[in-house]
């Protein structure tokens, strides 16, 4: 079956830090070496939320116990097909944070230490709008390569 185009990111939150993904264990990704949130692709018929709550204990060993839906992220790429990604932040959550993930070395890291981390240039544009509390939004990212090369913002305010 092929991967669907549709994915949930999720920032899960505790005290001044996020948690973070460093990915650095599967082969052929997409985002090798990059700091990431946590979450994944759509199942065959899995709602956003769905999909949010299977990624997230699939891959910390939480349970989320209270998320909210953010952003609409639209990637372009030439490496890669257009993928549609639903923006979670989340503050409570239930369970152990497990020691070993299949896709890379997770940590909490605080939010005034991102822009230290391999992050793609597209996420330090939505986090920062995400810190600033800016409503809900439709985000458009087109990559050339790892090079971010058009933002467009709906509805557009100054990013």
């Amino acid at each position: 079956m092929e991967r669907s185009c549709l994915t949930t990111l999720c920032y899960i939150e505790k005290e001044d830090c996020y948690l973070m993904m460093h990915r650095i264990k599967k082969e052929g990704d997409i985002n090798r070496d990059k700091w990431i949130g946590v979450g994944g692709h759509f199942e065959q018929d899995e709602s956003p939320e769905e999909c949010l709550l299977r990624e997230v204990k699939e891959e910390t060993g939480l349970t989320l116990t209270s998320y909210r839906f953010r952003r609409l992220v639209t990637f372009i790429s030439d490496r890669w097909n257009t993928e549609y990604m639903c923006l979670y932040t989340a503050d409570g959550y239930e369970g152990e944070l497990v020691a070993d993930c299949r896709e890379g070395t997770l940590e909490w890291v605080e939010k005034s230490r991102l822009r230290e981390l391999n992050l793609w240039d597209g996420d330090y544009i939505f986090l920062d709008l995400l810190e600033r509390g800016a409503d809900f939004f439709s985000l458009k990212l087109r990559y050339e390569g790892d090079d971010l090369k058009e933002v467009c913002l709906h509805p557009a305010e100054s990013i």
